[in-house]
């Protein structure tokens, strides 16, 4: 019987490597995965007694929520808004608009925003001025990503899975133009405006 074949965890496909607009790795599927293991485990420590509700940030954010989630020890519940303040560019508009709202309420309730990326900060500063109108008993926000040096905002965010440097980035349900969300890995966007 002949011995199962080796597969490299962080094995690029064809289709990555032949691909001019994408870059560089920045962070590899498996230093992702240990990360969101630990925000987990923070996030089980932190909200013993009171699970949380984590509202996910649609649509970068649904790849890290969903293994969030699985990380998390705790009966959480989950809900999505969807914003947009990108558009199909590489830099945000400055504009946030609410293109879905949640379905549940968060009154007296215990809310994790779990975002993908934490740039200007101006779409979760809004968000999280729109949710603590809403009377939750806590809020905190947990970022896979944080842009290092790019903030203008004052509030920082409770749970960052990586400090990145200025760089646009896909994969791992980051995207331009609706493209690049199922990269297993994060990696520089290097083609510069879709068409």
């Amino acid at each position: 019987m002949s011995e199962p074949e080796q597969v490299e965890v962080d094995q690029e496909p064809a289709w990555v490597t032949s691909d001019p607009m994408i870059g560089p790795r920045v962070i590899s599927s498996r230093a992702i995965a240990d990360r969101v293991a630990e925000l987990g485990a923070a996030i089980t420590k932190d909200y013993e007694g009171r699970p949380p509700l984590l509202v996910g940030v649609l649509k970068g954010a649904f790849v890290f929520l969903a293994d969030l989630a699985r990380a998390i020890k705790l009966p959480i519940e989950m809900d999505f808004m969807a914003v947009a303040s990108y558009g199909t560019a590489t830099k945000t508009s400055g504009v946030v608009r609410i293109v879905k709202d949640l379905d549940l309420d968060l009154t007296g309730r215990h809310v994790i925003i779990v975002e993908d990326i934490l740039d200007s900060g101006l779409t979760l500063s809004y968000l999280r001025k729109s949710l603590l109108s809403r009377g939750p008993d806590s809020l905190a926000i947990c970022t896979l990503l944080q842009k290092t040096g790019q903030q203008r905002t004052s509030f920082e965010a409770d749970y960052v899975g990586f400090e990145i440097e200025p760089n646009f980035v896909v994969g791992y349900g980051l995207d331009v133009a609706e493209r690049y969300r199922n990269l297993p890995d994060l990696r520089i966007f290097v083609g510069g405006e879709p068409a």
